[in-house]
């Protein structure tokens, strides 16, 4: 048993379903891609098992590439800004589907903004894909082209998910005990 599970409440989507999730989320993106210039891009720092599954369970070529946002500050709540700390550099946009894989979403602002932004530089398309949606926090009207599960407004941790930098290795995700970030 891993220390940090003694902070969470109750597993919200067990590591049996996730797999099932992945299973399923590929297949359709195998699909969906199969005559498209596919580019699978990463949201750091959250994403990046969920990413690896996913892009290993994918049926077609593909590249990958890297984009670290920020739009929480080291507490449990968004700042309403969306930062881009590490940018996506690349001269070939016109012939990219770049489909956006993030491990939740909350507020919609990290990736709406993310979207117009990969869509201003010019690329072919762009789309979304979640591990995790959480429609009750929605603060912009966003819809991801891909979801793997709908879940309530509760504060979740695990399989890349994090608090203050921690939980992300647990192999599910968790509902997050209130006591551990109520009071900071």
């Amino acid at each position: 048993m891993n220390i940090l599970e003694k902070d969470v409440e109750r597993i919200l989507v067990s590591k049996e379903r996730i797999e099932e999730i992945e299973d399923r989320i590929a297949e359709q993106i195998s699909k969906d891609y199969e005559d498209k210039n596919l580019l699978l891009l990463c949201i750091l720092k959250g994403s990046v098992v969920f990413f690896s599954d996913l892009m290993r369970k994918i049926t077609l070529p593909m590249e990958i590439d890297f984009m670290k946002v920020a739009s929480y500050g080291k507490g449990s709540s968004s700042t309403g800004n969306v930062r881009i700390l590490l940018d996506l550099h690349r001269e070939d946009f016109s012939d990219l589907d770049i489909l956006i894989v993030e491990d939740i979403i909350d507020s919609g602002r990290t990736l709406s903004t993310l979207v117009e932004y990969l869509k201003m530089k010019g690329c072919r398309s762009v789309k979304t894909c979640t591990l995790l949606d959480k429609p009750a926090r929605r603060e912009v009207p966003f819809q991801p082209d891909y979801t793997g599960e709908t879940i309530p407004d509760e504060f979740v941790v695990g399989f890349g998910l994090d608090y203050a930098e921690k939980y992300r290795e647990l192999p599910y995700v968790g509902v997050l005990k209130p006591s551990v970030y109520k009071n900071n």
